[in-house]
Parts: C-alpha cells; sequence; structure tokens
C-alpha cells in the first residue's frame, strides 16, 4: 500500500523587518523624489514564503503626505512634497509589512517598522532686514521699511547717524545655522560722503556735504559663507540746514470764539475781535524768514 502525504503551510509565521527601527536625518532642501530609506533596508521577510503588502503612515499630525512607499509590494521610502523647516523638523513613519491584502478576509499576520525621519535646516533664504513685516503665516517672507536719516549740510558728524525705524541690522532668518552678516553700501553714495561699519552695519560720515541734494544710498547685507545669499536696503539721508533754536509760539494763551449752527471747518474768531479769524503762529529763529 502506497501513502502520498501532502504537507501544506500553514501561515503561522509574522512577517519579520531586518531593522525595525530606523533613524534618517535630511536637509530641508532634499529634491522632491529622492530616496529617504532604500528597499534593501526595509524589505520583511516571511517564513511561510507568503507575499508581503506594504503600507506608510505617519504618527505626526500636518506631515502627511510628505513621503511615500514605491508601491504596494515596494516599501522604498521616496520624499513626495517639498520639505520646509518651519513648518516641522521631526517626524515618525510607521511602515507596516502584511501577508495578505489590506481588504483579505483571511487572517493576516503583521509586523511594524518604526523610521524617524530628522529634518535639518538649509541656507534657503536671504537675510532679512530688521525690524521687518512677516507677510505668510509660515513666516518665509519677511518685509523690511526703508531706512531714514538726516545730517547738517557743511557740518561733519564724528557719530554713527541716528536712523528710523532703527539702526541698520540684518540677520540670517534660518536661525539654527545663523551665518554671520557684513555690510557694505552698494550705491547711492555720491562722493563717497558716508561709510558703513562691515561688522556692526552703523553708518557715518566721511566729508562734509556742501549740497541740500538727499541722499539714496544701498545697503547690502551678505552672509559670510554664502555671497549669492544678500539683501539690499534703501537709506534715504536728508540734508537739512543746522537748528540751533526750537520753534516758539508768538503767544502763550490763544483765545477764540465760534458761533453755534455753523458748519464743519468753519473758522474759529479771535475772542477780542470776532470779525478776525484766529490764527496760530510759531517761530524759529533758524528762519526768520520763513
Amino acid at each position: 500500500l502506497e501513502i502520498l502525504v501532502t504537507v501544506l503551510n500553514e501561515n503561522d509565521n509574522n512577517p519579520v523587518f531586518a531593522q525595525p527601527n530606523l533613524t534618517r536625518a535630511f536637509p530641508e532642501d532634499t529634491k522632491v523624489d529622492t530616496v529617504i530609506v532604500a528597499r534593501e533596508e526595509l524589505s520583511a521577510t516571511d517564513a511561510d514564503l507568503d507575499t508581503i503588502y506594504y503600507e506608510l503612515t505617519t504618527t505626526v499630525q500636518d506631515t502627511d503626505g510628505y513621503f511615500a512607499i514605491r508601491g504596494v509590494n515596494n516599501p522604498e521610502i521616496y520624499l513626495q512634497k517639498a520639505l520646509d523647516y518651519d513648518k516641522f523638523n521631526l517626524t515618525t513613519l510607521l511602515l507596516y509589512a502584511r501577508d495578505r491584502p489590506v481588504s483579505s478576509p483571511e487572517p493576516t499576520r503583521t509586523a511594524t517598522a518604526t523610521i524617524t525621519v530628522i529634518i535639518e535646516q538649509s541656507d534657503t533664504r536671504a537675510p532679512w532686514f530688521l525690524p521687518c513685516t512677516q507677510i505668510h503665516s509660515d513666516s518665509s517672507v519677511c518685509i523690511s521699511s526703508p531706512y531714514s536719516g538726516r545730517v547738517n549740510i557743511s557740518e561733519l558728524s564724528t557719530e554713527p547717524l541716528v536712523l528710523e525705524p532703527g539702526p541698520i541690522y540684518a540677520v540670517d532668518p534660518d536661525y539654527t545655522i545663523r551665518d554671520r552678516i557684513v555690510y557694505s553700501i552698494v550705491g547711492g553714495n555720491t562722493d563717497e560722503v558716508f561709510s558703513v561699519d562691515a561688522d556692526t552695519g552703523n553708518l557715518t560720515m566721511n566729508k562734509i556735504v556742501t549740497s541740500p541734494d538727499s541722499f539714496l544710498l544701498q545697503v547690502m547685507a551678505t552672509q559670510v559663507s554664502n555671497i549669492r545669499k544678500y539683501s539690499v536696503a534703501t537709506v534715504e539721508i536728508k540734508v537739512i540746514n543746522k537748528s540751533n533754536f526750537p520753534p516758539y509760539f508768538e503767544k502763550g494763551v490763544y483765545n477764540g470764539t465760534v458761533f453755534v449752527g455753523l458748519p464743519q471747518k468753519s473758522f474759529v474768531y479771535q475772542a477780542e475781535d470776532p470779525s478776525t479769524p484766529l490764527v496760530i503762529t510759531a517761530m524759529d529763529q533758524d528762519f526768520p524768514d520763513v
């Protein structure tokens, strides 16, 4: 009597990842479609020799959609969307390996691998002149206002000029890098009247100004390690006559009279002479003819 025995393979083994915990670090300017973790590092094995089906999820809110796998049977993880360090700099991915499709009614055995992805800030932005106003909620753009100041005609100031809304100052917005900033005047400096300190941004005078014409300087802030990262700010310097005296009013007290029922913008009249409009006049000894 010949008896033929066939041994059937029972699904009694879980898929196994060779490395169930992985950590990878990438700069934020990594190009889309770059491989984050290779297929060889993530492929699971199954002693039952079943086909493995993969699924990738993320555990960190608002980081979904940045990473993906190549296919249901290919666990290679790649970058699907451009990164932004200001949005997030760390996420955790979960890669599931199943020996049955997700929709299968049969009992399924599963393994899980955890991939920690660290995002490193890249030098992606040019310097910002301060103060500035952020115009996007993600802090990617900050717009500064022009600087302005005054100098007296035919007078040499030996101190750094006082500017509005503040001194010339720029920072590297990639705050984990914080590259050093150097300053230079690249335009509008007629006759080299002004100088800017390369390290501090202080603006000083080299010589006196003999013309009442204003200066419209262009000051450039450049990163030391990358001269292609620069910004230019405008500095308007007005030339004025020196003021030695404060203005003063002709009278200490002015008395006026108004009449009931008059429309808006009607004249206020002098209390002592109701037929003459009230005029408030200020004088300045620096400008006696004005």
